[in-house]
């Protein structure tokens, strides 16, 4: 079945890039003169997405008003003869649509809110604090994996030994090129990891994910976490990882989000 529906969870509070995001959502970082949830949207449109719904909070209204038209200021640049920059605020060609989280309780609960606009099909999820630099789409590579394994499939990355503990991090066997078949999650492991792969920010769904989701029961901080239901969903179904080989930086990172920057300038000039 073709994946048309993506999910973008973006109401976080941005605590680790605090006290910027006190009044700027992290999604709405600039990279080249766009913000980072650009990038997302526009990676879900080339692997073939045809409808996003972001998830937000109530303090999220900017990422809204991006993604929406702005009629007064095409109109001032007609009336002043900027129209060639009228194709720099056009928004992407596709239906995005918007809920809101009321409670941060985490990423299993943003996920949660998408039930009835994923309408029982399979759909992807983009973590907007990770943006990948690579020739083929990290999320495309996902989903002609899903169309072979027709489960759950999570993008992974390697990851150094000493920052492991700030992911999720699978356990499995490999079956083949950069593929695994995953038999464990461990959310943040602060001792023996299971492996150097962790999770980064792409993933594709089985629908049946939304049971398990309405099953988990809250984790730290009272959050309900995906990965609780991912591992519950791995008793009754297999679920794969694939490893993403392009390069990844998690903006939430102020060390990555520079490193990007300074990557994009280099390669303009």
């Amino acid at each position: 079945m073709k994946i048309k529906k993506a999910i973008i969870p973006a109401a976080g509070y941005g605590t680790r890039s605090l006290p910027i995001t006190k009044v700027i959502p992290k999604e709405m970082f600039p990279i080249n003169g766009k913000p980072a949830i650009d990038y997302i949207v526009r990676e879900a449109i080339t692997s073939g997405i045809e409808e996003i719904l972001i998830v937000v909070s109530r303090n999220k209204n900017m990422i809204m008003d991006y993604f929406d038209r702005s009629l007064e200021l095409e109109t001032f640049l007609e009336k002043n003869n900027k129209q060639h920059l009228i194709k720099k605020i056009t928004v992407p060609n596709i239906h995005i649509q918007f809920v809101r989280q009321p409670i941060a309780k985490g990423l299993g609960d943003a996920i949660r809110l998408g039930k009835p606009f994923v309408n029982n099909e399979p759909f992807a999820v983009l973590l907007p604090d990770d943006i990948f630099i690579e020739n083929e789409s990290s999320l495309g590579k996902l989903m002609n994996v899903y169309q072979m394994v027709n489960s759950n499939v999570i993008g992974v990355k390697k990851v150094e030994e000493d920052l492991l503990k700030n992911y999720g991090v699978i356990d499995g066997k490999q079956v083949s090129d950069h593929l695994h078949e995953i038999t464990n999650l461990i959310e943040k492991p602060q001792s023996s990891p299971p492996s150097n792969l962790a999770v980064a920010g792409r993933y594709i769904l089985h629908p049946d994910i939304f049971s398990y989701l309405h099953r988990v029961k809250p984790g730290s901080g009272g959050e309900l976490q995906l990965t609780d239901a991912l591992k519950d969903m791995l008793k009754d179904k297999p679920c794969y990882g694939q490893e993403l080989l392009g390069d990844r930086y998690d903006i939430g990172s102020d060390k990555e989000y520079f490193e990007l920057l300074k990557r994009l300038h280099d390669e303009q000039i």
